[in-house]
């Protein structure tokens, strides 16, 4: 089951509680009906056909119970962007670092705070395990480790 908007607040609205969903700082904005547009966290330049990575301005904290799809928004699709690695285990809390590759044949300019990902949250059903790998706690961007 995929989240609608209703759920992801509701869920938000519970945070003051060790494993309920977190997105900091909040967007009303960036509320989709069944997701949650990220942003980059600074100005990047990205040149044909190398994949660059980038941060998000939000710090998750996705619960066990979820787990999460990023995708590329369709407005930065049409210019040629592709989104990598766009799944988040439940368990994981931080900033998300995006593997963005440019397709097109000019330099794409990304602003601070531009909505490039959609983050869509699905249910995860009698899960036992949770991300504890060494990408946890991150901060800006985090290459290969």
């Amino acid at each position: 089951m995929i989240l609608s908007a209703t759920e992801i607040t509701r869920r938000m609205g519970e945070s003051s509680l060790e494993g309920d969903l977190v997105i900091r700082p909040y967007d009303p904005e960036c509320q989709q009906p069944a997701s949650y547009d990220l942003r980059v966290g600074g100005d990047f330049i990205l040149p044909p056909a190398i994949c660059t990575l980038v941060h998000t301005v939000e710090w998750v904290e996705i619960p066990y119970d979820l787990a999460a799809t990023l995708r590329c928004r369709s407005s930065f699709g049409r210019r040629g962007l592709i989104v990598t690695g766009g799944f988040v285990d439940p368990g994981f809390r931080g900033q998300l670092t995006l593997c963005l590759i440019n397709m097109g044949s000019e330099h794409m300019s990304l602003r601070k705070h531009d909505r490039v990902v959609q983050m869509i949250l699905h249910e995860v059903t009698e899960g036992d395990r949770r991300y504890e790998g060494r990408y946890q706690d991150s901060s800006g961007i985090v290459g290969a480790r």
